[in-house]
């Protein structure tokens, strides 16, 4: 508008310009006080950057929590609708502020982990969970899940293994004199149940006011039932040292598990999920993958051996290649040429061992039923057919078959039960402590109040 007013100087018609002058000044004077209100005003920020939470001066934000409920949603494989999404926010800000907690611990002491670890770490979830190599991160691409998301919860949960295992340091190492106790102690409850229990656990912030984190280890629960892989939502939401195992706890004995877990576990069949447990510092849900007599499990110990005739391409069963088929017909012929568990290892070497020759002793009754179908009408020294993968052809073979009684725990078995028990009981301690300390400013207290 003040280009208008020196613009009118040129025009004929005086009063008109002289009025339009006056005008365009005030409207001029107008604009500058507006663009100093503005200017004045604090930027908008976007929803998504929106601060929830301030941890020792780290921020927490709109984004990352979305990010987390995100992965949640994926790697469940299940819909998951708004309104449970936002049931699982509060605890998903709360479990968020812990690992912020943790991050700030893991740097002050100047611990990194590498990027092999957490590839390994992937590859073992995808591996638990019937994943081909790489299927959690082409998923994650697809659904527009940032693989940032997943690498921040597991750097955190190697990290924070490796914080205790500097706070226990002379006190983690396990003796042969307490291998021998916890021996003793075995064969003192011979014949009592011991069961093989996955674990996820959630913490009580506050026992007086523990309602979200019991509606949201309601909502887990209901989940669960409904089909999501027990191994991936502990890996997600426990925060209990056995989480990056899936939340697989082992074979333990009752004196073991607090007694609230005890007897809902003598009472649930196997593959069943509990009801919330209430147990101290938190609720914890169960699921028993199996059951024995201590002292007494006969079961079928195999050795195998194996040849892998690999694909240079990832199969498409409609349209294989020539390569593949070619690698079949070899494949085939191995199958009828070769007998003896040496020879099976000289072919599988000749292959450029793709896969080990020897995968190590297997207990026939816990593999996936299709691969006990295969190995159980197998005398030692014969070959399997081809079994055919995306990846490539196995040819399997029995070397050994012994009926053993596996139910007796060897001591590297007994060392890491030890040793897990005074992890978790370290991590329990550090983190209260940690929470202690810290300074935690919430922000959109209105939004978090009608979120919890």
């Amino acid at each position: 508008m003040h280009r208008l007013a020196r613009l009118c100087l040129l025009a004929t018609i005086a009063v008109p310009c002289f009025a339009g002058a006056v005008t365009s000044h005030r409207h001029h004077a107008d604009a500058k006080k507006t663009d100093k209100t503005q200017a004045e005003q604090p930027p908008v920020t976007p929803p998504e950057d929106e601060i929830l939470a301030i941890i020792n001066g780290q921020v927490l934000t709109e984004r990352d929590v979305d990010n987390r409920g995100r992965l949640f949603a994926l790697s469940t494989g299940l819909s998951i609708s708004p309104e449970l999404m936002q049931r699982l926010r509060p605890q998903i800000i709360h479990q968020l502020i812990d690992e912020r907690i943790k991050t700030q611990e893991i740097l002050k002491r100047h611990i990194n982990i590498e990027p092999e670890q957490i590839a390994q770490a992937i590859g073992g979830i995808e591996s638990r969970n019937g994943m081909q190599k790489n299927a959690l991160r082409n998923r994650l691409a697809q659904d527009g899940v940032s693989l940032t998301t997943l690498i921040d919860q597991i750097r955190v949960q190697l990290g924070w293994m490796q914080v205790l295992r500097e706070e226990i340091g002379g006190r983690g190492r396990i003796t042969a004199r307490q291998i021998a106790q916890r021996e003793e102690a075995l064969r003192s409850e011979e014949g009592r149940p011991q069961y093989n229990i996955s674990e996820i656990f959630i913490p009580v912030a506050d026992p007086r006011h523990s309602e979200s984190e019991l509606e949201f280890t309601k909502t887990i629960i209901t989940q669960l039932r409904n089909g999501a892989p027990f191994p991936i939502v502990a890996a997600q939401f426990s925060q209990s040292q056995t989480a990056l195992d899936g939340g697989a706890m082992g074979w333990v004995q009752e004196d073991s598990l607090d007694p609230q877990v005890v007897d809902i576990v003598r009472q649930m069949p196997e593959g069943a999920i509990s009801n919330p447990i209430k147990v101290a510092g938190g609720y914890v849900i169960v699921t028993t993958n199996g059951k024995r007599t201590i002292g007494h499990q006969l079961a079928t110990v195999m050795t195998l051996r194996q040849a892998f005739f690999p694909f240079s391409a990832p199969l498409n069963p409609q349209a294989p290649t020539d390569q593949q088929k070619l690698a079949l017909q070899h494949a085939a012929q191995a199958a009828q040429a070769t007998h003896g568990c040496a020879a099976m290892e000289a072919l599988n070497h000749s292959l450029g061992e793709k896969h080990p020759s020897d995968p190590g002793a297997l207990v026939l009754e816990r593999i996936n039923p299709q691969m006990r179908s295969v190995l159980s009408t197998l005398a030692p020294g014969q070959s399997s057919h081809p079994l055919v993968s995306t990846d490539g052809i196995a040819l399997l073979m029995v070397c050994s078959k012994e009926q053993k009684n596996i139910a007796q725990q060897s001591p590297s078995e007994i060392a890491d039960a030890l040793m897990n028990e005074r992890v978790e009981q370290a991590s329990r301690q550090m983190e209260r402590d940690l929470q202690r300390r810290s300074v935690i400013e919430m922000r959109n207290t209105t939004k978090a109040q009608q979120q919890g």
